[in-house]
């Protein structure tokens, strides 16, 4: 994905931060209008609404389908805003496409579906329309999956892509409805600068009281980009109520964020501040290292005495003790938790690796007797 082209609609640069906002689905006439009119109000550029819901188990709300489009034009009409919405398959792209929607966005579902991913890569490019289109990150963390879906669409002729950080799923949600393992979207930034990312704090947080905070913080991380719920009557709707917003409050949010689009600090400190930190990087490898070689080496000693490579009991010990140690200094208890748990599986991987080498070693032996 080397000649990607700015987001742009009618040949219009979208101006950053971008902000995309509006129901998570259309549910009536009425009610897209009003949000939208809101919206407006607020000055958002491009309204967002689901036509097509995807639903883990039947019987849900599954969108309104072909007859939501319509309403999606007359927003465009009333209000001037641009308009965006969800497709999963060929037949979303063509009735999306036939209604003039502005912008596409594939969801987490489909995005780690690549039979999907196809059949939409090929619909647009047999469309042979310049459409912008978003690409939201997989339900579960897998970077090249989410990579491979953009990288169909590209290979498709499609220049004007964009990502969705919506976080992911998992079994033990905590403060957020979706896990934001931001080191995925950070690594799709640094393998692809050119490629704009844009944050849904809706998704990843699930709850409204929470969207400000997020917003703030994505921008801060360099997103280019917001994509909010907002709904005329949260409290009302058919679908994830619990993480819209009014058009009253997404305006007062979008007046408060900071949006960073230059350095604020004297290049020659920061200079000094990095340089700082690329030589505790270099302290920090090689403390590694010997951690490593002194896990090989308590590896080496069960081997020969005949000990279980992984001692419960002891990694427990490890894991508390060292996670009150590091948030006594100041260090988040989770991003400790998630190091050590990193460095122990890397040992006992080392630590498998010595057993495994044994015995190939010891059967090689056995075979040239």
């Amino acid at each position: 994905m080397e000649q990607l082209l700015p987001l742009a609609i009618d040949g219009v640069e979208l101006a950053k931060p971008i902000i995309i906002s509006g129901p998570c689905s259309a549910e009536t006439e009425e009610q897209v209008l009003r949000t939208a009119q809101g919206l407006a109000r607020a000055g958002i550029k491009i309204f967002r609404a689901g036509i097509w819901k995807p639903r883990t188990k039947p019987g849900g709300f599954e969108g309104v389908g072909v007859p939501g489009l319509a309403w999606m034009r007359k927003v465009r009409e009333q209000t001037g805003m641009k308009v965006a919405t969800e497709v999963a398959n060929r037949s979303h792209v063509e009735s999306a496409l036939e209604y003039d929607v502005d912008l596409l966005w594939i969801g987490a579902r489909t995005s780690a579906n690549p039979f999907a991913m196809q059949e939409i890569a090929d619909c647009l490019k047999e469309s042979g329309k310049d459409i912008p289109v978003l690409v939201k990150n997989p339900v579960n963390p897998d970077l090249e999956l989410w990579i491979g879906a953009m990288q169909r669409l590209y290979n498709a002729g499609v220049r004007r892509l964009g990502a969705i950080h919506r976080g992911f799923s998992t079994y033990n949600p905590g403060i957020y409805r979706n896990d934001p393992h931001w080191r995925l979207p950070l690594e799709l930034r640094r393998r692809y600068p050119d490629l704009p990312i844009i944050c849904d704090p809706s998704h990843i947080t699930g709850k409204r009281e929470l969207i400000a905070s997020l917003s703030q913080q994505a921008l801060d991380m360099g997103f280019d980009g917001l994509i909010i719920e907002s709904h005329c009557d949260p409290d009302c709707a058919w679908s994830d109520k619990n993480q819209q917003i009014t058009p009253e409050v997404l305006n007062v949010i979008v007046d408060n964020l900071v949006f960073r689009d230059a350095p604020t600090i004297p290049a020659e400190s920061l200079t000094h501040m990095r340089r700082r930190i690329d030589e505790l990087d270099n302290e920090l490898i090689e403390v590694l290292a010997k951690r490593m070689k002194v896990s090989k080496e308590i590896g080496q000693y069960k081997l020969e005495h005949n000990m279980p490579v992984v001692q419960a009991a002891r990694y427990g010990d490890i894991m508390s003790n060292r996670v009150l140690a590091a948030a006594s200094q100041g260090i988040n208890e989770e991003f400790m938790r998630h190091i050590l748990s990193t460095i122990h599986e890397e040992s006992v991987r080392i630590q498998v690796e010595l057993s495994e080498n044994s015995e190939k070693k010891s059967k090689k032996k056995s075979e040239e007797k």
